[in-house]
């Protein structure tokens, strides 16, 4: 049986993919999977054991397509839902299963504040591409692969960090996506703690400014590294902070404890880091027996993978960690401590989310969903979370 998979683009999107190309090649035995990305996105998942093959799209469509016909592929899943993979599975002619893109629910939230989203994580609505072959999701989470070339060596870090550091990512596509730079340096001037600044090459600036305070405990990696090398960075991490962008689902892929910064996005569009339901079920006895040493936790509560993967499929689509929010000792904030991420968002903000992607520049003006984000609370929760 021989599957396309497609999906272009991009980073966080494919790696919240990850589980369709695994599961099919796990449960469906005589499975061959292809992969079709641009090919700007060949590191994400040329590492991939699960994938057969790969095709790459980079501006070449009529060629591309010739050499799909010549696959005969069965089934295409299609996890884009974009004018041109429309255009690929009319020319392959085969049969094809398409995820919910939910576009004008998309823009009923973000444009109207009509929320019509269904609560069911894209993580979900892709594996729901595979649900025809009696594919299921296995409650493994995400996948990443780092290959060995790429693995960060002692040296490569400064020795005041081997001990354990918090990684922030500062990048993002977009810059409403971004906390603004005084934010950032404000955010790592009150951490008394070891922090590895993660970016790209246009991050460095920024970077170089948050760090100017320390240099020594806040170390600046932006343009340093690759994204392999960036995710094993991640991967190391004591914490994970991070706007919503590609490395902070790698990071739920290494079963990272996350901060989740939100701007112009939200995870009322149904996307925010995602874990296997093993893994939560386990992270939350253990958690609960820490909050409350005293009951009897001998036998904490047990969940089936049945009962875990309803929870997290039935979970709410937004997780406000707001800036009221009850402090440290409060029901809110022990609850937020049975899961390894919390979101953290500027709370009762009537113009967020403002894009499903994120806009280069406040629509309105004010940039108040980060201008507004309280830096004490998230440091107060940075320092529960090392607690752990």
């Amino acid at each position: 049986m021989k599957f396309l998979v497609i999906r272009f683009s991009s980073i966080g999107d494919i790696v919240l993919a990850s589980p369709v190309v695994r599961c099919l090649k796990k449960q469906i035995l005589t499975a061959e999977v292809h992969f079709l990305t641009k090919s700007s996105f060949r590191i994400v998942t040329e590492s991939n054991p699960y994938i057969d093959k790969f095709f790459y799209y980079d501006n070449n469509l009529p060629e591309l397509i010739a050499a799909l016909k010549e696959e005969q592929y069965d089934y295409i899943l299609d996890l884009h839902n974009n004018f041109r993979s429309i255009k690929i599975k009319r020319a392959l002619g085969v049969q094809h299963y398409t995820i919910r893109k939910l576009n004008f629910q998309k823009l009923a939230l973000t444009k109207l504040r009509i929320d019509r989203m269904p609560g069911r994580h894209i993580t979900l609505r892709s594996l729901d591409t595979a649900s025809a072959f009696g594919v299921k999701d296995d409650g493994l989470g995400l996948d990443y692969f780092i290959p060995e070339k790429d693995r960060i060596k002692e040296q490569d870090l400064p020795a005041s960090h081997l001990a354990g550091y918090i990684a922030i990512v500062i990048g993002a596509s977009y810059y409403t996506k971004k906390l603004p730079p005084h934010k950032l340096k404000a955010l790592c001037e009150r951490i008394d703690h070891p922090i590895i600044l993660v970016g790209g090459e246009e991050d460095r600036e920024a970077g170089e400014y948050a760090a100017g305070s320390d240099k020594i405990r806040i170390y600046n990696a932006c343009g340093k590294f690759n994204l392999n090398e960036s995710a094993d960075i991640v991967r190391r991490a004591k914490l994970v902070i991070s706007h919503d962008t590609g490395l902070q689902y790698i990071a739920a892929a290494f079963n990272k404890p996350i901060l989740a910064i939100w701007g112009s996005t939200s995870p009322r569009l149904d996307v925010e880091p995602w874990y296997g339901s093993g893994y939560l079920s386990s992270f939350r006895q253990i958690a609960a027996s820490q909050l409350n040493p005293g009951a009897a936790t001998a036998q904490p509560l047990q969940t089936t993978h049945a009962q875990e993967m309803k929870m997290q499929e039935n979970r709410p689509a937004v997780s406000e960690a707001g800036m009221s929010a009850s402090r440290e000792g409060s029901p809110v904030a022990d609850e937020r401590m049975l899961k390894p991420y919390e979101n953290i968002m500027v709370p009762g903000l009537r113009c967020q989310p403002c894009s499903k992607y994120g806009n280069r520049r406040c629509p309105l003006g004010h940039f108040n969903c980060m201008e507004k984000m309280d830096i004490d609370y998230i440091a107060e929760r940075i320092k529960l979370r090392l607690k752990r």
